[in-house]
Formats: C-alpha cells, sequence, structure tokens
C-alpha cells in the first residue's frame, strides 16, 4: 500500500475536530498518516481494517483510537443494513488540547497511560462503544465548552474502559522512524514558516536536499498533491482563518495570505473552499 502523510489544521474557534461523514463502499489502497489523534466510530458497515502492521476484518459498529503518525486504512465492502448508508463520525485532536498542565494533574493519570497505548491503536468493544457513540453524537451539535466537556468525558470513557485491546506491534510506528517522515516533516515546517513568502521548487527540494524532479515524484508519493497544490492549500486556510475572524477585509486578507494578486486569491479560494472569498465570508455569518 501507498503511505499519504495528511496535514490538518483547526478552525480558529476550536482546539479539536468531530464531523460525521457517509463512507464510500469501496477499496481504499492508500495508509493514512498523520500528526493528529483520532478516534473514529464506524457504524453499519463490514470489511478490513489496517492500523500498522496490524490487518483484521471487521463487521458491524467498531470504534478505534489511534496515536500520532500511525498509519491506518479501512476497506469498506458493504453495509450491514442496506437501508441504511454506512457512516463515521472522526474526531482529530491533540492530548494537550485543553492545555498541557491537564496532562500534569493527578486526576489525568489515565488519560496518559490512554494516549500512550493509543500509538499501538486500540480497539474498544462492548459497552464502551455504546457510551462513546451516544457521547459523539451529542458532541455534533455542541459548540464552545460544552463540547469540550464531552471531549473530556469521550476520553474518560476510553481510559476507563476495560474492553479494548491494542491493534499494531508495539515498536511498530513507520513514521517515527522513517527518515523519509523526517524529510516530509522538514518541508512541511518551512513551508508552514514561509507560505507568505515567495516559494520555489528548488528552495524546497534544496531541504531536504533532492533534484527537483526527485523531489516532485517524492512529494506527490507522500502527500498525494504536488507542491504548488499544498501551498495554495495552506495559503487559503490561512486566508480562511482571517476572514472568520473578521478583523480583516477581503483584499488585507489576500496580501497577508501570501498572495500578491487579488484575482489569483480569488481563483485559488474558490478552487479550494468550493466559494468566493466573498460567499464564504457571508456563509460564514449566516452560520455563525
Amino acid at each position: 500500500m501507498q503511505y499519504i502523510y495528511e496535514n490538518f489544521t483547526f478552525p480558529p474557534e476550536q482546539s479539536f475536530t468531530v464531523r460525521s461523514e457517509i463512507l464510500e463502499v469501496k477499496k481504499y489502497t492508500s495508509l493514512k498518516s498523520h500528526v493528529n489523534f483520532e478516534i473514529a466510530l464506524i457504524e453499519n458497515c463490514c470489511g478490513k481494517r489496517f492500523i500498522g502492521d496490524h490487518i483484521e476484518d471487521f463487521s458491524g459498529t467498531e470504534l478505534v483510537l489511534l496515536g500520532s503518525y500511525l498509519p491506518h486504512c479501512w476497506q469498506y465492502y458493504n453495509a450491514i443494513d442496506d437501508k441504511v448508508q454506512p457512516q463515521a463520525v472522526v474526531v482529530h485532536f491533540f492530548p494537550d488540547f485543553l492545555g498541557k498542565d491537564l496532562l500534569a494533574k493527578p486526576e489525568a493519570v489515565h488519560l496518559n497511560s490512554l494516549f500512550e497505548n493509543a500509538a499501538k491503536g486500540l480497539l474498544f468493544t462492548g459497552p464502551t462503544v455504546a457510551r462513546a457513540k451516544i457521547i459523539l453524537n451529542q458532541m455534533l451539535f455542541e459548540t464552545g465548552l460544552s463540547r469540550a466537556a464531552l471531549m473530556l468525558q469521550l476520553l474518560d470513557v476510553l481510559a476507563q474502559s476495560t474492553s479494548c485491546k491494542s491493534l499494531s506491534s508495539p515498536s511498530f510506528n513507520i513514521i517515527e522512524t522513517s527518515t523519509e517522515a523526517t524529510k516530509i516533516n522538514r518541508v512541511f515546517d518551512y513551508i508552514f514558516k514561509h507560505f507568505k513568502e515567495d516559494i520555489s521548487l528548488q528552495d524546497v527540494a534544496s531541504i531536504i536536499p533532492m533534484s527537483t524532479a526527485a523531489f516532485c515524484r517524492f512529494f506527490k508519493l507522500k502527500t498525494n498533491r504536488t507542491l504548488v497544490e499544498f501551498i495554495k492549500e495552506i495559503r487559503v486556510g490561512h486566508a480562511a482563518k482571517l476572514l472568520m475572524e473578521g478583523n480583516h477585509n477581503i483584499t488585507e486578507t489576500c496580501y497577508k495570505s501570501g498572495y500578491n494578486n487579488i484575482s489569483n486569491f480569488n481563483k485559488h479560494f474558490k478552487e479550494v473552499k468550493g466559494l468566493s472569498p466573498r460567499d464564504f465570508t457571508k456563509l460564514y455569518k449566516i452560520t455563525a
């Protein structure tokens, strides 16, 4: 399987994300990996689960916690109930999403143990799944502190669970020990620091170092996108953040996001977000 390293950015008003999605019944051929922790509740589906070096068939409802950089993939074969679409609720977060001080408290001892074990991937069964499902469905409709409180409640349920098992081998984490991961993370760091400036292919390729042709193949293989596409997504993501904060107009946002041409900015923003910056701002205000 191909390995793809993903990068998530959280909206300015959120320290973690939770979303519901309909699952497409098909065989995926790429293992995904990202620095964020992930909680995934999968329902009404059967297929095959790949977590690190773990491979196993699954059926029905399952709940999994994944640590940073743990490669994972689900292949969905068919729905259990043809009248209901297979779906998942997915949470992405960092263990210190409410601050590092929380994990230093004595009450967080079970949380720290949970996060350490998540490096191997954890599969939960029994009553834990039912309790977690209730909380996850509530989280989809809450915001602010109410949702953060539910997140803590969810993590406590997982930390206290006696019905879970580790999935991957204890020593398996392809990203943490991978030379390729070190290279791609150096590229990410450079782009995040300099995306407001002109970034040339030669400058980025020299970080690794590689020839420009070799770097293009490497970056496409590891991220499933070109360098230009990746930089565009980072700039547009930053622009969306500025527009949501409401402190800058569209022209100011354009120049603060690495663009020197408003027409090009509008074009790229619509390609990534599906809306023009103006329509995006209007929609966000209406939603808020």
